[in-house]
């Protein structure tokens, strides 16, 4: 088997889940979080990646977005996602990227190893806006979170899958997701925004 080609890939991060704000699996203030709220997570994750590369691959410009779920009460909380890679991802970009997040590159991307069932990996039209209060992503007709308002806390708050070391802000957004094996929809439930670096 290839080795995995060394990548750094850096950038703005938005995401929203059925839990309510502030997210109990967030860290606060430094101190470790808990289960979801309501038993099950129901996710829609978005990474723009404004510069990075895999190799000899630029994947600066690139877009990445996980949809999924997992519950609480099975062992080790295994996640069933959808990942949706840039439609303009060129064919050395969608490989890098499907390695990347799916996990078989190593590296600081830690959520990978809780995925246990990949549905679905394709392209996809993936559109956002990370501007700090104003964050959404849309992915194709199927999908879309979208910030409501910004969750006034004095304090840190920091998820585990852009990293710790990356606090953010929590908000309150809104999230529907219909595919073949999962669908869902909420109205006012939390989100978080903060950068990502990864690498290997």
């Amino acid at each position: 088997m290839a080795e995995p080609q060394k990548f750094k890939i850096t950038g703005s991060y938005y995401e929203a889940c059925n839990c309510d704000a502030i997210c109990p699996c967030r860290r606060i203030n430094n101190l470790a979080g808990g289960l979801s709220t309501y038993g099950n997570c129901d996710f829609l994750l978005n990474w723009n990646i404004i510069a990075g590369k895999s190799g000899a691959t630029d994947l600066s410009g690139q877009a990445v977005a996980i949809a999924g779920q997992y519950h609480d009460d099975e062992d080790g909380s295994p996640w069933s996602v959808y990942i949706y890679i840039s439609q303009s991802a060129s064919d050395a970009q969608f490989e890098a990227l499907s390695q990347i997040y799916q996990g078989k590159s190593g590296g600081n991307l830690g959520f990978t190893g809780a995925i246990a069932r990949v549905l679905v990996i394709r392209r996809a039209q993936i559109r956002f806006d990370h501007t700090a209060g104003s964050q959404f992503v849309t992915i194709d007709d199927i999908a879309a979170a979208r910030l409501d308002h910004v969750v006034e806390f004095d304090g840190t708050v920091s998820c585990g899958i852009p990293g710790h070391e990356n606090p953010g802000i929590e908000n309150v957004s809104s999230l529907h997701l219909k595919e073949a094996e999962l669908a869902f929809a909420y109205r006012e439930r939390c989100g978080f925004a903060t950068d990502f670096a990864y690498m290997n």
